[in-house]
């Protein structure tokens, strides 16, 4: 199936689309806009590429580019707590009645392979593996029925938090908005080439190669569908919001000892399907 990613064939070139074909990595130009509005990169979802638009395109060697974030500045960024049972449980939570939906600012992302930062004034940094869910079209007031219809595409998500400061407070947003914790990308899958609401998809994150975190999106509690019900009774959903779906269980503070990510240190968030996500982790700079 095709993945499709935003790219700059060489840092801080204009992004562009490119597609992965087999064992290639093809930069599509300027077929489709991959600047800062979602329109294009929405219409390559929706539209695929075509044998002419592949043949105009430039082979470009992947482990040289710079790896943008499949939507460059996301509306919203809308996130699920607690919603795999195993992971609630690690926490010492109940499984919740209504989803604890959260919100990420555009200041807290980073796209596959860019550093993802400790800050100094914490060292519990934990890493958490999430289904990214990519909006393609306005939807207010959906149905169960009728709510995957406005999903454009699937990416990996890393929901990098900070516990101490997650704790502070009963909303969780001053853990979860640290600049540059939240790792985004690297492939924006076209919703058509995954099972329905990215579900029954192996989920697995990694720090330094060994496995934290497996499970499968089949054990989400509130399913894609159901998620986007109820986030829009409450607002409009538009074209470039990311939903994002939640943590299996595995987390670094709820380990003993705790294991938090350091500086040197690389996690990867899998998902079957979707694509691999890196980052390497590194201390803000004093």
């Amino acid at each position: 199936m095709p993945k499709f990613a935003r790219i700059a064939i060489t840092p801080g070139a204009a992004p562009q689309w490119a597609v992965q074909q087999g064992n290639e990595l093809i930069a599509l130009g300027d077929a489709f806009d991959a600047g800062d509005d979602p329109a294009g990169g929405l219409r390559l979802a929706r539209e695929g590429v075509s044998a002419d638009q592949l043949e105009r395109g430039q082979r470009v060697d992947a482990a040289r580019v710079q790896w943008l974030m499949p939507v460059a500045r996301p509306g919203k960024v809308i996130c699920l707590g607690l919603n795999y049972a195993a992971h609630a449980a690690e926490g010492g939570h109940k499984t919740p009645d209504y989803p604890s939906f959260f919100l990420r600012a555009n200041s807290s992302l980073m796209a596959h392979n860019a550093p993802l930062v400790r800050p100094r004034v914490s060292d519990k940094l934990d890493y958490e593996a999430e289904l990214a869910v990519i909006i393609g079209q306005r939807g207010r007031h959906l149905t169960e029925a009728n709510a995957l219809d406005i999903v454009a595409g699937y990416s990996c998500f890393n929901d990098g938090s900070l516990r101490d400061y997650q704790r502070r407070t009963p909303q969780w947003t001053i853990g979860k908005n640290f600049d540059a914790t939240g790792a985004f990308g690297p492939w924006m899958v076209p919703a058509a080439d995954v099972p329905a609401g990215g579900k029954g998809l192996k989920i697995e994150s990694r720090l330094n190669g060994q496995v934290m975190q497996s499970d499968n999106t089949a054990n989400m509690i509130v399913s894609t569908a159901y998620a986007l019900q109820l986030l829009s009774e409450a607002f409009t959903l538009e074209p470039g919001d990311v939903v994002i779906m939640g943590t299996p269980s595995g987390v670094g503070y709820a380990r003993t000892p705790p294991v938090f990510m350091q500086p040197g240190d690389r996690v990867e968030i899998e998902i079957e399907g979707v694509g691999l996500l890196s980052n390497p982790v590194v201390a803000e700079d004093a």
